[in-house]
């Protein structure tokens, strides 16, 4: 009879850092230090929306075009998708015997 022994490391394994009793520490933290921020300093929060909007829009630029071929990629698709309907086209016609 065979017995296979793990190691105490493998047995014990610690959780994911998001699953611990720590993670759960910060986000009540976090949410009591967000509170009383927006609530102590709402005038400063509200001036600060403008100018966050204004710098939310190039980071949004950067960081959603990241997935993207490049700008030119859309000439690229329309003459491909151009060649195809002319190739599909050309194959029925053959089919049906006339010429191109």
């Amino acid at each position: 009879m065979e017995h296979t022994h793990s190691s105490p490391s493998e047995q014990f394994a610690a959780p994911p850092f998001w699953r611990s009793r720590y993670a759960a520490g910060l986000l009540v933290f976090s949410a009591v230090a967000a509170y009383f921020l927006l609530s102590e300093h709402r005038a400063h929060f509200i001036g600060a929306l403008p100018f966050l909007l204004l710098v939310s829009c190039p980071l949004m630029h950067i960081f959603m075009h990241r997935g993207h071929d490049g700008h030119g990629s859309d000439q690229q698709s329309q003459r491909s998708s151009e060649q195809s309907s002319q190739k599909s086209s050309v194959r029925q016609a053959k089919a049906s015997g006339e010429q191109p």
